[in-house]
């Protein structure tokens, strides 16, 4: 008979035990179900709920019982549902009545909640681990190709010049704001449910402060039927594991293009690239197709939680036990991206003629013309209209413009100098941009000395 079974008549058909059961994924909870009834077991001794003899032989069982499951030597069924039961049922057979008193003053609901709640908080301080490697293998390969120019695009069309550093540098701003939305999602699970009971709290005198500090929460939770229905922390998260997947998927498609030969601005250590089963001379870069691949599978996750909680009336419904798996796969996922991602940054070899060649086309520069003449004076929508001009003008005669002679510019542009047939050089275009955030040598120089730095103090 189940521990819950009191009421029932007959055990559950062996195929409901089967249904419901979440042992299978569960069970990686244990160490925090355990850390969070040596709390509970010590505050029910502390308060004289039950007898300190009793909770000094619940915690010590309950370390035992850890070493076992670390150890794989516990033997998981589906009759016992979940982490929690398994662990219970062990104590109890071994210490008898005095196991039973675990439960005191505790229900499954604010169990599993802090359970949760404890778990993600490692999880999330692991990924945010990893992301920092990731910064630190982009920042490094910023350092090495800080004098590196490509051309910049939009709408994937070649826009400007810009520094491949500060491309990349643009992907660590974006991993940054990962790393604080998980901080600030951890922040707001970072609470003690334990002590909610099952929705309405207990009449038995707990000391939820005892745990709290126990535990080490900052705060414990203010109304026991938020603390037992809340999986808003699930949905938060997944929704900031499904933005940093967007983000590493943007990073794999730049990566999958600039390895293609129709780029060929980077080649892939051998280590994280496959072959081809029929072409012997393909050199895919799976790493970045998978992981681009695998951004659905997280979007889907937090579509599958905020589906979960849409409709469930306060306060515990057991819908919620399927909010474990799409927050472990996500957690999981993004562990695996960040397992090889960092390393296949580091170990990216550039081509840095391949990216400057590709820049050099002068209507990179016709903005650098356009502005040239606002300094003249010109309203910038007339420069434009200027440059607009010549840049036809140059196809209409096929005439590059860094080739044409200052009387062919100023029989379009009249107001047009000698100096001005000098802006159509990647280098000039990239020198000329020091304006603050601006893809300028020092500029961009600036900006890998200062995430050096802050980089440094989060090693």
């Amino acid at each position: 008979m189940a521990l819950w079974g009191g009421r029932f008549s007959q055990d559950a058909k062996s195929c409901v035990q089967e249904y419901t059961e979440s042992i299978s994924f569960d069970k990686r909870l244990f160490r925090h179900d355990i850390a969070g009834s040596k709390a509970h077991a010590a505050m029910l001794g502390a308060t004289g709920i039950i007898p300190k003899k009793s909770s000094r032989a619940i915690i010590a069982e309950l370390g035992k019982i850890e070493k076992m499951i670390a150890e794989g030597k516990m033997e998981f069924s589906s009759a016992l549902e979940d982490i929690h039961m398994h662990i219970e049922t062990e104590l109890i057979r071994v210490l008898g009545n005095e196991g039973a008193r675990v439960h005191t003053a505790r229900s499954r609901n604010d169990q599993v909640a802090l359970d949760i709640r404890l778990y993600l908080r490692d999880a999330v301080d692991s990924i945010v681990e990893g992301i920092v490697r990731l910064q630190k293998a982009l920042v490094d390969q910023a350092y090495a190709n800080r004098k590196t120019i490509l051309p910049g695009f939009t709408h994937l069309q070649h826009a400007q010049p810009v520094l491949f550093a500060h491309h990349l540098l643009a992907y660590v701003e974006q991993f940054d704001r990962d790393i604080g939305r998980l901080k600030d999602c951890k922040a707001r699970f970072n609470v003690l449910p334990l002590g909610s009971g099952a929705l309405a709290g207990t009449t038995l005198p707990i000391d939820r402060e005892f745990v709290r500090e126990a535990l080490n929460f900052p705060e414990v939770s203010r109304n026991s039927m938020d603390s037992v229905a809340d999986r808003d922390f699930a949905c938060e998260l997944l929704s900031a594991l499904a933005i940093f997947s967007m983000h590493i998927s943007r990073l794999s498609e730049d990566i999958i293009l600039w390895m293609s030969q129709e780029f060929s601005f980077i080649e892939l250590s051998d280590a994280f690239c496959t072959g081809s089963s029929l072409m012997p001379q393909k050199k895919n870069p799976d790493i970045a197709e998978i992981s681009r691949g695998k951004t659905g599978r997280m979007y889907g996750n937090l579509t599958a939680m905020l589906t979960i909680c849409k409709g469930l009336p306060m306060t515990y419904n057991r819908d919620l036990q399927e909010d474990k798996e799409p927050l472990f796969d996500s957690l999981d996922t993004a562990e695996g991206i960040l397992s090889v991602y960092p390393e296949m940054i580091a170990t990216m070899k550039t081509k840095p003629e391949k990216m400057l060649q590709a820049a050099t086309d002068p209507g990179l520069m016709a903005t650098d013309l356009a502005e040239a003449l606002v300094k003249k004076g010109i309203p910038f929508r007339n420069a434009h209209h200027m440059v607009g001009a010549l840049v036809r003008y140059c196809g209409e005669n096929a005439k590059a413009m860094d080739k044409l002679s200052l009387e062919e510019m100023q029989s379009v542009i009249p107001d047009a100098d000698a100096d001005m047939l000098k802006l159509f050089s990647p280098l000039s275009a990239v020198t000329l941009r020091e304006s603050y955030g601006g893809t300028g040598f020092k500029q961009v120089a600036s900006q890998i000395s200062a995430w050096k730095k802050r980089l440094g103090k989060k090693a």
